[in-house]
């Protein structure tokens, strides 16, 4: 996930490599990014830990998480990571996941 990536482009990435997404799941996705006024990698993000600690889009765990990194003192992708390392989320835990979109 590039910080300059559109998020169009990495749900289409997501789609190409096996995960497919309901068109409800992605109306969500863009609720959610429109609600919390954030940058498209915060949003790529939540995406991104949603998928690796559910295995499924969860869309609460998704809002929780997009909530989490729309503050503020959030800037880069270190800070995020620790941020959500700080609420219990720890990112260098892998789950294995055989499309291999995780990694």
């Amino acid at each position: 996930m590039k910080q300059n990536e559109s998020l169009a482009y990495y749900l289409e990435d997501l789609w190409s490599k096996g995960f497919k997404l309901s068109d409800e799941d992605v109306h969500f996705i863009y609720v959610g990014r429109n609600s919390t006024n954030v940058e498209e990698w915060k949003v790529m993000l939540a995406i991104k830990e949603t998928l690796k600690f559910q295995q499924t889009f969860d869309p609460s765990f998704y809002i929780s998480v997009l909530e989490h990194l729309s503050s503020s003192a959030i800037t880069t992708k270190k800070s995020a990571y620790r941020a959500l390392e700080k609420r219990g989320l720890d990112s260098s835990i892998k789950k294995t996941n055989p499309t291999g979109i995780l990694e």
